[in-house]
């Protein structure tokens, strides 16, 4: 375990339920009850940045393809996301947090961060805060929120999904080693699908499967993760709170069950890439002026091209058209590409102040 200081830490991770859709669904009673996609159209344009309770009982996720989610759930609502609205009702939830401490780290307009070991109002307990937080959220925004409390921001973030919706899991000290031995490797955030099958393939089912192997094992198996996993598993991050950590760039990417052979294929996964990405920038009110894109060949040969503009982008437009230029400028006849990723970066106000993706935060698709 990590030491007695960081283990004397209060760490809440709160997470809005179903945030784009709860919202829509307090805006328009006639969409509560209702299976609700935000983003997206029924005709197969685009992909879903939010879904209701109601719709994710058809398996439909955010950054499903619009066409999927319609053939799961034809009688769902399809509405356009309404940014200015979500970034409002999260500005009076930052709010809301900061009457508690001053150490909020966002992670997007619908989770953050917040250290409360010591606490504006001195309450002491970060359990009766994230409670306190939880009604606040309810009875001023008409929302509802989870949260995870711990000693660290992992175990906090993993605690937030346990109980969801509008649901609080406090994991302590001394449960954390026991629970996180017996937590299934897709559960660990930032293991995504690929990388959790990899894993199973190995024999690696649980916390306890990865935490018999040694750091040097788990390198030579997964890369640089692989510290990443030694120490988490082990309950250990010692990754602060910090309020103010520049966004350098802002990305998403996807691993393909079979690989791409033609260049129509990969226009059109660059199209949904890019659909994400704009979508991300809205989130943050980003524009940059840097696009790159990334090639994985199934060789595992790995290139990055990028086109620099004089002034800032954020538009969809922009962002597919230029990931195709790029692609096309790379691609020749007899390559398979297993991999395909756009990020945005050279933003354009150093002022604005976001999250790093780091390991236990990615904005990656797998």
């Amino acid at each position: 375990m990590a030491d007695e200081t960081l283990n004397n830490r209060k760490i809440i991770h709160v997470d809005m339920d179903a945030f784009y859709a709860s919202v829509e669904q307090r805006d328009h009673p006639e969409y509560r009850g209702k299976p609700l996609v935000v983003g997206g159209q029924p005709d197969g344009r685009g992909v879903v940045a939010a879904a209701s309770y109601e719709a994710r009982q058809f398996g439909i996720h955010s950054a499903m393809p619009s066409r999927q989610a319609y053939q799961r759930c034809p009688q769902a609502l399809f509405v356009p996301p309404r940014f200015d609205a979500y970034k409002e009702v999260s500005r009076k939830i930052r709010e809301i947090f900061h009457r508690y401490t001053d150490l909020v780290e966002p992670l997007s307009l619908d989770e953050a961060y917040l250290d409360v070991t010591h606490d504006k109002l001195h309450i002491g307990s970060a359990l009766e805060i994230a409670e306190q937080i939880r009604k606040a959220i309810k009875e001023e925004l008409q929302l509802t929120a989870s949260a995870g409390v711990s000693i660290n921001k992992f175990v906090a973030k993993i605690a937030s999904d346990i109980n969801k919706p509008n649901g609080l899991k406090f994991i302590g000290p001394s449960a954390i080693e026991a629970f996180m031995e017996k937590l299934p490797v897709e559960k660990f955030h930032g293991v995504g699908k690929v990388t959790a099958t990899k894993m199973k393939e190995m024999g690696l089912h649980t916390g306890a499967d990865l935490k018999n192997l040694t750091e040097e094992q788990l390198v030579w198996k997964f890369g640089k993760s692989g510290r990443f996993y030694y120490q988490i598993v082990r309950g250990i991050d010692n990754r602060q709170v910090q309020p103010h950590r520049e966004t350098k760039s802002l990305a998403a990417e996807d691993t393909f069950a079979q690989d791409l052979t033609t260049i129509e294929e990969m226009e059109t996964e660059l199209d949904r890439i890019a659909q994400l990405v704009c979508d991300r920038l809205a989130k943050k009110n980003l524009k940059g002026r840097t696009i790159t894109l990334k090639v994985k060949y199934n060789d595992f040969k790995q290139i990055t091209r990028n086109k620099s503009f004089p002034s800032p982008v954020g538009d969809l437009e922009t962002i597919s058209a230029t990931a195709k230029q790029l692609l096309a400028n790379t691609f020749e006849n007899d390559q398979q590409v297993r991999l395909l990723g756009i990020s945005l970066s050279n933003f354009v106000d150093p002022s604005i102040k976001s999250s790093i993706a780091v390991a236990g935060d990615q904005l990656t698709l797998f």
